[in-house]
């Protein structure tokens, strides 16, 4: 014994403490890996959930409230499902039609606006060289004639297209009993997972962490309803082409903080350079800007700012984040799970 604490003893304290952690993050890494790849072979399914609980987090309220009046639950489910599909398939439809109807008259414009870009990029202050433009140029227009086809053909595939009805089935059964028994799903989950000293505690986080959402949800909706609206009344009063499709597309785009709303109102500046010309384009720009500074300065304080509590650079790193594990649909998903994950964190650290 004297032999085994004299050789402790001769172990420096420091490299004891940090052959402690040592072990202990390797256990913790062990554990991730584990948990990251059973996430990946499920990736699939696993997002299609998480899109249902963002949408219950957004409908839950309207359910709730017709709830209380006295409506039985399942049919106040049902009755919002339908309401929010008819608004959806309404909305796709106005897109779809007003695509296929002025898609046809745009190339010509896209063509034209791509060839008077082209001879001021040779003839103007830049001075480029014809080899450097070949490069860039050489297949836009065969992309603008052949892109319908392409788009046509990837959505015909009857894989994509299963897999697409697949995904929205289990998301909408997800999402209708979420919406009927998800305070039950919950209470389930705590009692059977979770000691029963920390039930309460672990329960109260729960129902802070969901708060959270439904409050970050509803004020991402508000945000991106007023970016949609204020970049497609710019683009409508200049004239530019398919103003209500620009205004569905930045609204989409808004859910990805201070980065969708940005690249999806550039494509409306790109519209209308294209369709307009270099004036109207750079009117929409001011416009655009002008949105984002109202969205950065007063409606994310605002609105945002009580629902979510994160500094914006950890809003940015994790939306950067979200989009290299995910794509599209991980940058969407990346600043709710840490706002939710934050608030959680925050509730179980609270004393009793």
């Amino acid at each position: 014994m004297d032999e085994l604490d004299g050789a402790r003893a001769a172990i420096p304290e420091g490299v004891r403490i940090a052959a402690a952690w040592s072990w202990r993050l390797l256990l913790l890494v062990g554990v991730f890996v584990v948990l990251w790849r059973a996430g990946s072979a499920i990736s699939q399914e696993l997002l299609v959930v998480a899109v249902a609980v963002l949408f219950n987090a957004l409908l839950s309220p309207a359910v709730n409230w017709l709830d209380d009046r006295g409506v039985h639950r399942t049919l106040a489910v049902v009755l919002v499902l339908l309401g929010g599909l008819a608004l959806i398939g309404g909305v796709l439809t106005v897109v779809v039609r007003t695509l296929v109807r002025g898609f046809a008259g745009l190339r010509g414009q896209l063509l034209s606006s791509l060839e008077h870009l082209h001879r001021w990029l040779l003839d103007g202050p830049l001075n480029l060289s014809q080899q450097q433009l070949d490069r860039v140029f050489s297949g836009l227009p065969q992309a603008l004639h052949l892109g319908g086809g392409v788009t046509a053909t990837a959505v015909t595939t009857a894989d994509a297209v299963l897999r697409l009805l697949a995904g929205a089935l289990l998301a909408l059964f997800t999402l209708f009993f979420l919406l009927r028994d998800g305070s039950r799903i919950w209470r389930f989950l705590v009692c059977v997972l979770v000691p029963r000293r920390a039930r309460w505690r672990v329960h109260r986080a729960g129902c802070a962490g969901f708060s959270t959402l439904v409050a970050y949800v509803r004020a991402t909706a508000a945000v991106a309803f007023i970016d949609g609206a204020g970049i497609g009344i710019g683009a409508l009063v200049l004239g530019v082409p398919f103003p209500f499709v620009i205004a569905i597309t930045v609204f989409l785009g808004a859910f990805v903080p201070y980065i969708g709303a940005v690249v999806t109102g550039g494509l409306a500046v790109l519209v209308a350079l294209a369709a307009n010309g270099i004036v109207p384009a750079l009117i929409m720009l001011a416009v655009v800007v002008g949105v984002m500074q109202l969205e950065g300065h007063v409606l994310q304080p605002l609105l945002l700012g009580h629902a979510v509590r994160l500094h914006p650079l950890a809003v940015v790193l994790s939306v950067t984040a979200g989009f290299t594990i995910g794509g599209v649909g991980g940058a969407v998903l990346a600043v709710p799970v840490v706002a939710t994950g934050n608030t959680i964190v925050r509730a179980l650290r609270r004393k009793r």
